[in-house]
């Protein structure tokens, strides 16, 4: 039982280490991506197939929101999975997470001091959410023709 507790506290190769990050950063891009395009647009072609006719109805309402928050919720799991994956990957340490409206207003000034750099996880969260919003900019203003007159 030893040699299996230090085979997994034995640190990665280094390049092998550097291939799993890449992998977990564009997995990570791939489902932040999925979570504001793929999910709706699966939840409205499942509705598609569902409805009867060209009269919408509420059934199919709800199944486009109840597949929306199905697959909304797996993406989500799937990030903190990746998320956890890549900590473990880079070695950082995971602490529990305390929530805003539970911490002590005395804590904000300590926790200010202690400003943390972004993690390789978050930054590809942050440039996916960046891309995507200059994309729906850049389609809104220069692509999506005007619907006045």
């Amino acid at each position: 039982m030893t040699s299996n507790i230090a085979a997994e506290h034995e640190p990665m190769p280094r390049g092998r280490a550097l291939v799993l990050r890449v992998v977990l950063a564009a997995l990570t891009a791939f489902l932040a991506v999925n979570l504001y395009t793929g999910a709706p647009l699966l939840a409205i072609w499942i509705g598609s197939r569902v409805q009867q006719g060209t009269q919408l109805t509420m059934g199919t309402v709800a199944v486009v929101i109840g597949v929306l928050v199905v697959t909304v919720a797996i993406l989500v799991y799937l990030l903190t999975r990746v998320e956890a994956a890549y900590k473990t990957v880079t070695g950082q340490k995971t602490s529990r997470r305390t929530s805003p409206w539970l911490r002590s207003m005395r804590g904000e000034r300590d926790e200010e001091m202690r400003r943390k750099p972004l993690t390789g996880y978050e930054k590809s969260l942050v440039i996916a959410v960046v891309v995507a919003a200059a994309a729906f900019e850049i389609w809104f203003f220069f692509f999506s023709g005007s619907p006045i007159g």
